[in-house]
């Protein structure tokens, strides 16, 4: 049995994504591991921790026992409560071994991902023990894995990788979201249209048009009166749609066209990951 085509290309860019994680933070000193990220409360180490955590979950590793402190202020809810225990437990864990533990994971889940055999419609266990399809898994893995390899990059000012095969996964997930994005959190009015124009590494132009229903549709074709458009780089529209940042942080990177409430509204409601 070999691995399904399905699930190779996500297994391709969580490999390409990690491997570049690996190589990244091999050279840093310990100085640098404890640099903040725009992930709140986590730095560089709390990062790589959080990597290494969800990837020996998959291999079917025990969990740390293990009690948070109480003064954690980005942990709000029971998901970040149960994502942040194999983060904390790591945080006085010295470079050598962060690096160490890092790349044996890599080697592990490597090898187990080289022999999966499963049909993507198989149901697998998540994180948390939610149910969810084999293939929807790896493709969230790389989703995040990417997406933390960026996080790192801009804390260590080593920018890279933003065409890489994570970033393609990773804009088609985003994109796919964006019609709930306009028309049920942003509001968008019926009959209206978003056009997102944008431009980098990886860069596309899509519009979103509100139906009488007030449902939303993606459409490659680009109207030529937009009720809205939004013209951005792609690195500023990951850290909006990841919730890195808030949309006044980057004003002076975001060109507004239109009706400028509605494009605040939209950008307001931008972040679609935790």
């Amino acid at each position: 049995m070999t691995v399904h085509q399905k699930l190779q290309s996500s297994i391709d860019a969580w490999t390409h994504s990690v491997e570049s994680i690996s190589e990244l933070v091999a050279p840093l000193a310990e100085s640098e591991w404890n640099r903040a990220t725009e992930c709140p409360g986590w730095s560089v180490r709390d990062v790589v921790s959080h990597v290494i955590g969800v990837e020996c979950e998959m291999l079917g590793d025990p969990r740390p026992i293990h009690t948070l402190p109480r003064d954690l202020f980005h942990v709000v809810d029971e998901f970040s409560r149960y994502i942040e225990v194999p983060v904390d437990v790591r945080r006085c864990h010295t470079a050598p071994e962060m690096t160490s533990e890092l790349e044996y994971t890599i080697i592990r889940r490597s090898r187990q991902l080289r022999n999966e055999s499963r049909d993507p419609g198989t149901t697998v266990r998540g994180l948390m023990g939610k149910d969810t399809t084999l293939d929807e898994l790896l493709t969230m893995r790389a989703f995040d894995v990417w997406v933390h390899e960026q996080d790192l990059r801009r804390a260590l000012r080593v920018p890279g990788n933003l065409d890489s095969p994570g970033a393609q996964l990773v804009r088609d997930r985003l994109l796919e979201a964006l019609p709930k994005v306009v028309a049920k959190d942003a509001g968008v009015p019926p009959g209206s249209s978003v056009v997102f124009d944008v431009t980098g590494e990886t860069e596309f132009m899509r519009t979103v048009r509100v139906d009488g229903h007030g449902r939303g549709r993606l459409d490659s074709h680009v109207t030529l009166a937009p009720t809205v458009s939004l013209s951005m780089d792609w690195e500023t529209y990951l850290r909006l749609a990841c919730g890195r940042v808030r949309p006044a942080a980057v004003r002076e990177q975001v060109k507004v066209e239109g009706d400028a409430e509605l494009a605040s509204a939209v950008l307001a409601n931008m972040a679609v990951t935790p």
